[in-house]
């Protein structure tokens, strides 16, 4: 679509259309009530259409419909609909697709620096830390300095969700230390895939739904993909039965809302706001949605497909540590991720050392009721 087209906007249409209506009312000399048709956005998901993830979107979708009062109608489309699900940015900058519901790992081959919105380095925050610092710790603008600046891209974006932790994975045969995972190939995406391989495994980077054939294939020997719900779905326990939880792979991601900048800027202000609070509403019921799925499917898991779940070996989570400092220390020769780890680096050292000493024990408190269930 050329510029000039792009001219006709959507308001002005609808504007026009509204005059038009007001002078067919006069002649006819008889009162006309013009009915808004509501927006359309087109909006794709990076996730199979039975994935957990559609189910996350789909409560973004009924925030922003009832929020606009029908002036706003969102036409979700799994992966693939239209475009790749490692493609929905070029998608949305290109205005293929008005929106796209995805994570910033997904492109992080056209610069490293997209990684640092959710699976960057992990300095000791939270997924809700990392969250803070993007909207209230200068992330914002250095998202948008990366996108609009550095690539050029038409498109806005938000984050939504923090994420909990994402387990190590799962693998055919249980792992006690790094070094039997040495050699083995590894499904993960974003900085992730540079950390295992900085560990010695060998990484593919492959959408949700290729994993499992991909296992059957041989092609990869572990994965992870982010959440039991996900995992128990995509049918993972008919390739492997061995499940670790906790990492520092992924340990800080959310979902990254993308908005193609002409059709979000040719909204009317309020339309645009709902749009973006819809954001927020939506890392709410995700956020409560998640721990009631996640912690059922997980025990389904267990009990009735017999997968033994494990906490990641404590070496390994130790060697995690140093290779991200290895990897840091190569990043921090591009001056923009740089800035952008030392941005990340200060909001942690004073947002969770209030969160750390704070906080209570809970594993303390969980063990005090619920004996011998915690693995520690």
């Amino acid at each position: 679509m050329s510029k000039s087209t792009k001219a006709l906007s959507r308001r002005s249409f609808l504007s026009s259309g509204a005059l038009a209506g007001g002078v067919a009312a006069s002649a006819l000399a008889a009162p006309a009530v013009l009915a808004q048709a509501p927006v359309v956005v087109k909006m794709q998901t990076s996730w199979p259409a039975s994935d957990i993830w559609m189910d996350f979107a789909r409560q973004y979708v009924v925030a922003v419909e009832e929020m606009s009062g029908g002036r706003l109608k969102i036409d979700l489309l799994p992966a693939g609909a239209v475009v790749g699900a490692f493609q929905v940015l070029d998608g949305v900058n290109d205005g293929v697709i008005d929106a796209a519901h995805s994570v910033s790992s997904y492109w992080y081959g056209k610069h490293k620096g997209a990684s640092f919105f959710g699976t960057g380095p992990v300095f000791g925050g939270s997924a809700t830390t990392m969250l803070g610092w993007y909207y209230q710790g200068g992330g914002q603008e250095l998202y948008r300095e990366l996108t609009q600046d550095i690539l050029g891209l038409n498109v806005y974006g938000l984050f939504g969700f923090p994420m909990p932790a994402q387990p190590f994975g799962w693998f055919k045969k249980p792992i006690n230390g790094v070094a039997d995972i040495q050699g083995i190939k590894y499904r993960t995406v974003g900085l992730a895939a540079d950390l295992m391989q900085q560990m010695g495994m060998s990484v593919a980077q492959l959408p949700g739904g290729e994993i499992v054939p991909a296992m059957e294939r041989g092609v990869i020997d572990a994965f992870e993909f982010n959440n039991p719900s996900s995992d128990l779905r995509f049918g993972t326990a008919d390739v492997a039965t061995n499940y670790y939880l906790s990492s520092y792979h992924q340990a800080s991601e959310a979902f990254e809302f993308l908005f193609n900048r002409d059709f979000m800027d040719d909204l009317d202000p309020d339309l645009q706001a709902i749009l973006r609070h819809g954001v927020d509403a939506s890392a709410a019921s995700n956020t409560y949605f998640a721990l009631d799925n996640y912690s059922a499917d997980l025990k389904k898991l267990q009990e009735q497909l017999g997968v033994t779940v494990y906490r990641t070996p404590k070496d390994i989570l130790a060697a995690q540590l140093v290779a991200w400092d290895a990897l840091i220390e190569t990043l921090s020769k591009d001056d923009y991720m740089r800035r952008v780890m030392e941005s990340q680096r200060a909001w942690v050292e004073r947002v969770t050392y209030y969160e750390l000493m704070n906080a209570a024990d809970l594993g303390l408190a969980y063990n005090h009721y619920f004996p011998g269930k915690l693995a520690i």
